[in-house]
């Protein structure tokens, strides 16, 4: 039952990336997953849930890759491995990208209609993805802050289709400081566009 909750979180991840939270239906998933609508529910109680699971490990994977590239690092060569990562990571596995994107989005519609339990895991999620970036800096949060603020500078672009080499790209680094390492336009590119 464990592995077969770990497929449909995976598939939930893909069709939730694809369709968000009110598009996707749980029949989708289902037949993602090759099983009956009333086996998810044997494994998750709602929609809800299985939203949240897929939120809940995507963030944790986002988390785990600036992890491993900030490992044995720190100040500028952690930023720089992180940014490296972090645009391979949604250059190769786009829907990392596209279902963060649906999260925000879900969380300020859910949040609007009263519902702070979607906010409330996307906050805690978040929060381990700063603290993650924060400890390879000796705990410096205006470098943190940079990291992530060009990071979603980095999300947008890409979810925009800029493809590589466009000008909007152009200055565009990832290290956090104004003297950084690991630009968009160097060794690091932007992620490409299908």
């Amino acid at each position: 039952a464990e592995e077969r909750r770990g497929s449909v979180v995976r598939a939930a991840m893909c069709e939730f990336a694809r369709g968000g939270y009110y598009g996707t239906s749980t029949e989708a998933i289902a037949k993602r997953v090759g099983v009956s609508q009333p086996y998810l529910f044997r494994l998750f109680p709602n929609k809800q849930a299985m939203f949240l699971a897929a939120t809940t490990r995507c963030m944790e994977e986002i988390r785990l890759v600036f992890e491993k590239a900030a490992e044995g690092l720190s100040g500028e060569e952690a930023l720089g491995a992180m940014g490296a990562a972090y645009l391979t990571l949604i250059a190769e596995q786009p829907d990392k990208l596209q279902m963060q994107l649906q999260v925000y989005v879900t969380v300020a519609a859910a949040e609007a209609a009263g519902e702070k339990e979607f906010g409330d895991l996307v906050r805690a999620g978040w929060m381990d993805l700063w603290d993650t970036v924060r400890m390879p800096l000796g705990g410096d949060s205006a470098q943190a802050g940079s990291f992530m603020a060009y990071g979603m500078l980095v999300n947008t672009l890409s979810a925009l289709g800029f493809p590589p080499g466009h000008r909007v790209w152009e200055g565009c680094w990832l290290s956090g400081s104004t003297h950084g390492a690991g630009p968009c336009n160097g060794s690091v590119e932007p992620p490409p566009q299908d």
